[in-house]
Formats: structure tokens, C-alpha cells, sequence
């Protein structure tokens, strides 16, 4: 059994995934798109990467709160994308709280020692480990 994790954000959404054991998370792979609203590839690759490891039994979604705990928009679009992967994919998708996750994993690729040039091309699959690490981590406790 694995658990699929996923950062979604306007134009990117970065995976990652479970060891069977449920114990870590690694980076997948971050897909892009061109626009906001042109999600049909992205369902589909995200329904591929499930089909690859062909043991996910659930998805771990990014629930991106205001500081202050409020629902805004970005959390709202992601209540309709968590909606969506439920219907396509036929797994539950369990949001989980994504604050100040961007910035940890900012924070471990400045002490990884990558360029700040660079940092754009990791941080969607880092935080999607992040999200993920965290969610293991609490059903352990």
C-alpha cells in the first residue's frame, strides 16, 4: 500500500510518493501546465503515476489555509480539484494542512547548497514531499 502526495498550485503540481512501508516520502515528478484551468493532462498523468505504482490506495492533497485558518481561493480551487481526483481516480483524497510548506522547502534546498536560479524547478515536488512526510508522520503517532 502507498500514498500518493500532491502540492496543487496554479500552474504546477508536484507528487510524491510513499514506500510501501508508509514511512517516507519521495519526489516524483512536478507536472506543469500552461493555464490554470487546463487540468484534462494533468488528471490523466496524475491517474498514470497511480497506475505505475499500482498500489495507492489514497491521495494526500496540499489544503492551502490562510495563516489565520480561513478558507480563501486558492483553497476553494483546491476543494473542487480534490472533488475532481475523487471522481476520476476513485480514491479518497485527504486534504492536509499545506501552510509554510513552500517555505520549508525553500529553506532545505538554501541548505542543500542549490542555486537560487534553481530552486523553481524543485520546490512543487519538495512540498508535495513535505505535505506527504507530514501525513505519514501523524498516522504513526
Amino acid at each position: 500500500m502507498r500514498v500518493l502526495g500532491l502540492d496543487y498550485g496554479s500552474r504546477t503540481v508536484g507528487v510524491a510518493i510513499s514506500d510501501p512501508l508508509l514511512v517516507t516520502a519521495q519526489g516524483v515528478e512536478i507536472i506543469r501546465r500552461e493555464s490554470e484551468n487546463k487540468l484534462r493532462r494533468t488528471y490523466a498523468r496524475i491517474e498514470e503515476i497511480i497506475a505505475e505504482y499500482g498500489d495507492v490506495d489514497r491521495i494526500v492533497l496540499g489544503y492551502p489555509k490562510n495563516m489565520n485558518n480561513t478558507i480563501g481561493e486558492r483553497a476553494e480551487k483546491t476543494e473542487q480539484f480534490k472533488a475532481a481526483l475523487e471522481r476520476r481516480c476513485d480514491l479518497p483524497v485527504i486534504l492536509w494542512d499545506e501552510r509554510l510548506t513552500t517555505v520549508a522547502a525553500d529553506r532545505a534546498m538554501i541548505e542543500s547548497g542549490i542555486r537560487r536560479e534553481d530552486r523553481g524547478k524543485y520546490v512543487d515536488e519538495i512540498a508535495a514531499m513535505l505535505i506527504l512526510q507530514g501525513y505519514l508522520d501523524s498516522c504513526r503517532n
